[in-house]
């Protein structure tokens, strides 16, 4: 049965983007992680993939054809979907998730099969999921910059008590890659 796995790269002081919504100062070695083994190792593994509405609405909806690292089936949790709806092709689909996060875990895991789901944000979608106690594994890409303020990884948790078991620790170029099991 797939494993969800949720995932985002964060400030070392937990912000995943700065006060202005940038992501920039997370990102310097985009084009280097792609050959990181960690990346590897994790669209390996997937079969599908789940992110919230503004995760995907961060890209030209028609670039995950063809460039998007998860070629397979996405699904947005969102409250509306687009109209029209963004073009798919390739091995991309595309699913707009109008009836909550366990709707879109439901539907990913059944696409996923024997693969897991990876879910790439955003911070909400996360913390839903871990509200919800649907969450079997929790990565992060550590990178050695303070932001100070903007939007924090593990806000709005009251009340999950969620437990984590370290799994690795790998360090990838500046990246520090941490994965732990969620303890249920």
């Amino acid at each position: 049965m797939a494993k969800v796995v949720a995932g985002m790269t964060i400030s070392l002081d937990g912000f995943v983007e700065d006060a202005s919504g940038g992501v920039a100062a997370l990102y310097p070695d985009f084009e280097a992680m792609h050959d990181y083994p960690s990346l590897q190792e994790s669209i390996a593994r997937t079969g599908a993939v789940i992110m919230g509405r503004r995760t995907f609405g961060m890209g030209d909806s028609e670039w995950y054809d063809e460039n998007y690292e998860y070629q397979g089936p996405i699904f947005i949790v969102t409250h509306q979907p687009p109209v029209p709806p963004p073009r798919a092709g390739g091995k991309i689909t595309l699913t707009f998730v109008t009836d909550g996060i366990e709707s879109a875990v439901a539907q990913a895991k059944a696409a996923a099969g024997d693969k897991d789901v990876t879910v790439v944000g955003g911070a909400n979608t996360i913390q839903q999921l871990l509200r919800a106690g649907l969450v079997d594994e929790l990565e992060m890409d550590v990178m050695p910059v303070l932001l100070g303020s903007g939007l924090r990884f593990f806000d709005h948790l009251e009340g999950a008590g969620v437990t984590l078991e370290k799994i690795f620790v790998r360090e990838s170029g500046i990246r520090t890659h941490l994965r732990f099991r969620v303890v249920k």
